[in-house]
């Protein structure tokens, strides 16, 4: 998959090492220039229990396997996303309609903090950033989030949330990009991509 430059801005070429949608979305809609290869790593081999420290393993991870199966002619992006709940509780991707039932009603009503963690690597150039964004949500309506559940749309989520969807209309406050919760930080990214790639 490749990206199409958005009014003339594209910004580098590199290689999105995740099958994310929201991911591929967020670099189109700034204007860089990426192919998008999935890679595989076992997340549940992770056994931290602080958030930030999953995250940043998972994404390290994904970075380490992606050297292996791609190497470093195209520079390398990978990012992981986790929430945690208001209690700190680590809210992953749902195994199911049932654990996503249960993971969404945890925020409904409620603070959380979506902490995602990216690795770009080039020839000459690693950077790594872990950045949060914060949400205070309004109690989501049982009917709503039903609807959102049978549309499928919470799968491969982490924490089964959208907040560029579903969640959107039910925010009150929030502190942090928005890019963040979608599983990747670009405005955090955009300098360092534009130095990598001057310097390839």
């Amino acid at each position: 998959m490749r990206s199409e430059e958005t009014g003339g801005k594209s910004a580098a070429r590199v290689c999105l090492c995740s099958a994310s949608e929201s991911r591929a979305l967020l670099l189109r809609n700034f204007g860089i220039d990426f192919v998008q290869k999935s890679v595989d790593f076992d997340e549940e081999q992770i056994t931290a229990g602080i958030a930030k420290d999953f995250v940043y393993a998972a994404s390290k991870g994904k970075l380490e396997e992606a050297v292996k199966a791609f190497g470093l002619e195209l520079p390398l992006l990978c990012a992981d996303t986790v929430i945690t709940a208001a209690d700190g509780t680590i809210l992953r991707k749902a195994k199911d309609i049932e654990d996503a039932r249960r993971i969404l009603k945890m925020q409904s009503g409620s603070m959380i903090s979506i902490i995602s963690s990216l690795h770009y690597q080039s020839k000459k150039l690693l950077f790594t950033d872990i950045s949060a964004t914060y949400y205070h949500f309004a109690p989501f309506e049982k009917d709503d989030l039903e609807a959102y559940l049978e549309s499928g749309l919470w799968q491969g989520k982490a924490g089964g949330c959208m907040v560029e969807g579903f969640c959107k209309k039910y925010i009150k406050s929030v502190e942090g990009y928005e890019s963040t919760a979608m599983g990747l930080q670009v405005e955090t990214l955009l300098p360092w991509l534009k130095w990598g790639y001057s310097n390839v």
